[in-house]
């Protein structure tokens, strides 16, 4: 997860409460997803941007998981993510996110 967003956020968690602030992640791989994951509840394992040191626990998902999939409009799902969900690895990023937030999620 890039610095800027990072800090977007941690503004966000800031600005309306950790508990009500949920990030969709969109990453293409497992490991990626879990990185990203890991900085917005764990903080920043690179030691690199803003959310080093600060554990938000924030809930987080990505947007190929059933918990999201079910809640998005069927057709603006299927234009904005039917392709990329066909080629990617879905039980992997579900382990890895499924994985982060049991270790780390607060909410």
């Amino acid at each position: 997860m890039d610095l800027e967003n990072q800090r977007r956020v941690k503004e966000a968690a800031e600005n309306f409460g950790a508990e009500n602030v949920v990030v969709i992640i969109g990453a293409a791989e497992g490991e990626a997803a879990g990185l990203a994951a890991e900085t917005v509840t764990n903080g920043d394992p690179t030691y690199a941007g803003p959310l080093t040191n600060v554990q938000l626990g924030l809930a987080v998902y990505h947007i190929i998981e059933p918990e999201i999939k079910s809640i998005v409009d069927e057709a603006v799902y299927e234009e904005q993510v039917g392709m990329m969900e066909m080629i990617l690895e879905v039980d992997d990023i579900i382990e890895e996110m499924t994985e982060i937030r049991n270790e780390y999620s607060k909410y």
